[in-house]
């Protein structure tokens, strides 16, 4: 399956939060790397989104939307820091 960067992200996210998520920097329950949610790899589905982090593979986040509802996980990520101002 082709993957996208995390770039791909942003549409699908903007709905959620008022801050562009790309920018966001997050860490890596698998390998505890830190970087932008942009330089993730994210695999696209009419299943659903996966979010894998580009230095170990581990899944971070995964977004399925069904119709009137969504469904977020970043069950992967320890911590999100986003920037202010």
């Amino acid at each position: 399956m082709q993957h996208l960067d995390g770039n791909a992200l942003a549409g699908a996210l903007a709905e959620f939060f008022s801050f562009d998520v790309t920018t966001a920097i997050a860490r890596c329950n698998g390998c505890g790397a830190v970087d932008e949610f942009a330089r993730a790899i994210v695999f696209t589905s009419p299943a659903g989104t996966v979010v894998r982090c580009n230095s170990c593979d581990h899944v971070l986040a995964t977004l399925v939307e069904s119709g009137d509802r969504a469904w977020l996980g970043f069950s992967g990520v320890s911590a999100i820091e986003v920037r202010r101002g």
